[in-house]
């Protein structure tokens, strides 16, 4: 498996020039690169300066950098209509009107669903060391990257593991129709089920997957930002660099009106970059007069992003595993005893934060954003005694049920 990029921020802010230096850079140096894209506003070939299809192709006067812009649309025709057959069989068979059942086989987001896997499969399959991807928006992507947890999540509810390994089980579903039909459906769906479990693995293996954040020195885009970090860590993905674009140069001792406007733009700045501290190190890019096209300028870049250190630093995986964000501690016996549950997450000052107890789960909601933490089995059996927050995380108390207490 190739070791996989994704960059991503605000719109505008250069993600897709600095994704395509990161590449170039990468291949320079003598690693075999690929460079794709998943937004829908393709702009790769523009930055690269050449024509990009679906499929991968070298780009000209590079060595060893590849570069496509994943076609959605056309994975949807290729890999969903099949799927969107079995999927009419059970809807039709349980008692849905066949355009009804039509309708509701156009899920929302599997063309984003589908651009994701393909980025595995190229990763999976191709003969690059790293695949480097451009992502849409960062909105677009924290809902591009929740989509296989959610999707596997609809999937177990609708069609349960137990009911799918079953030889005709699904047949029973609505008591008609033959029973190879049905377990054909369930074999599509079992295949379903695995490539989410593969996505999900992929995106939260912090030796084999990383983020890499990319704003503008403006405090909008800086919120943006810290709300990023920790929409990412929610979902179990690692950030391995923040890069701040675009920053204005200094005039040093020039004078006159334009010296002044770039002295005042570049304190604004630098104040926004100050009050980022506590998210690792920030790497910088100046502002350019023209616009980086094409490979030799994107090298230029590049040199400035990274100078003589390695733009793929050795990945380590994150403490606790991959994607650990939990560590239990506790104190006392019995009914006595006192337990908690901290869950690791850079938290703003005005972070909005909900927990609620679902079963055996811990339902966190961070800005608007949910995800249930699976609880270790030790806090299955205990009461929720309450909640801090600070800016690692959050700290939960818990005491034995008595009515679970053995």
């Amino acid at each position: 498996m190739s070791r996989v990029l994704l960059f991503t921020g605000k719109g505008g802010v250069g993600k897709t020039t600095l994704s395509a230096a990161t590449a170039a850079s990468l291949a320079a140096h003598g690693r075999k690169a690929l460079v794709v894209s998943t937004d829908p506003a393709h702009s790769l070939g523009d930055a690269l300066d050449t024509r990009l299809g679906a499929e991968p192709s070298e780009v000209d006067g590079s060595d060893g950098l590849f570069a496509c812009q994943i076609d959605p649309r056309g994975l949807v025709d290729e890999a969903w209509g099949d799927l969107r057959g079995h999927l009419r069989t059970v809807l039709a068979g349980a008692g849905v009107d066949e355009l009804d059942a039509e309708e509701l086989t156009v899920l929302p987001g599997v063309e984003e669903l589908l651009a994701l896997a393909e980025v595995r499969r190229l990763a999976a399959s191709g003969p690059w060391e790293v695949v480097v991807v451009d992502c849409g928006p960062t909105a677009e992507t924290l809902r591009l990257l929740s989509l296989p947890e959610a999707f596997a999540g609809y999937l177990e509810r609708l069609f349960p593991t137990h009911r799918r390994v079953v030889r005709g089980l699904l047949a029973g579903v609505a008591g008609t129709g033959t029973v190879e039909k049905w377990d054909a459906t369930a074999d599509a769906l079992s295949r379903l089920a695995e490539r989410l479990d593969a996505l999900r693995s992929m995106l939260t293996d912090a030796s084999s997957c990383s983020v890499r954040l990319v704003l503008t020195p403006e405090r909008v885009v800086a919120a943006e930002t810290r709300r990023t970090l920790t929409a990412l860590a929610l979902q179990g993905i690692r950030v391995d660099s923040v890069i701040a674009n675009r920053l204005v140069p200094s005039p040093g001792a020039a004078r006159g009106a334009a010296a002044t406007w770039l002295r005042t733009r570049r304190h604004e700045q630098d104040a926004v970059l100050a009050e980022l501290t506590g998210i690792g190190e920030i790497r910088t890019v100046d502002h350019r007069a023209s616009e980086p096209v094409g490979v030799l300028a994107l090298l230029e870049v590049a040199g400035q992003l990274y100078g003589d250190t390695d733009p793929l630093p050795v990945a380590e995986p994150a403490p606790g595993g991959s994607g650990s964000l939990l560590e239990v501690s506790g104190s006392g016996r019995g009914l006595d005893a006192r337990y908690s549950l901290r869950i690791a997450l850079p938290l703003a000052d005005d972070t909005e934060l909900d927990l609620a107890r679902v079963g055996d789960d811990l339902a966190l909601t961070v800005d608007g954003r949910r995800r249930l933490v699976a609880l270790p089995s030790l806090l299955r059996r205990c009461i929720v005694t309450g909640a801090e927050m600070d800016s690692g995380g959050v700290t939960v108390g818990f005491r034995p049920d008595p009515s679970l207490w053995r």
